[in-house]
């Protein structure tokens, strides 16, 4: 599964990355995670990803973002602000599972 999250400049989300790539691991499930910012969204939207997932920091850029990604035939959700946290890896998969589902 490839997950793509977008923040303001794609450094912010780095801890948000690391917890997720933790909590998967910990299942067992192989995960590729990556962050970048909203001005790279339209060159990732080409790279296979399986979900995009926006920082709650750009909330008022989602629209945005989620044209892109309808237009990619991604799905593409806002991240909850009680996710976005270093302790945040168990909500963030289980938001992944239920959109890959």
């Amino acid at each position: 599964m490839k997950v793509l999250f977008v923040c303001a400049g794609g450094m912010s989300s780095s801890i948000v990355v690391n917890a997720l790539k933790k909590e998967a691991d910990k299942e067992g499930l192989a995960m590729e995670v990556k962050a970048v910012g909203t001005g790279e969204v339209s060159n990732e939207t080409k790279n296979g990803w399986n979900i995009i997932m926006v920082a709650p920091q750009i909330r008022h850029r989602f629209s945005q973002v989620k044209t892109e990604a309808d237009g990619a035939n991604i799905p593409c959700e806002l991240i909850p602000m009680k996710a976005y946290t270093p302790l945040g890896g168990p909500a963030l998969l289980k938001i992944v599972k239920e959109i890959a589902q």
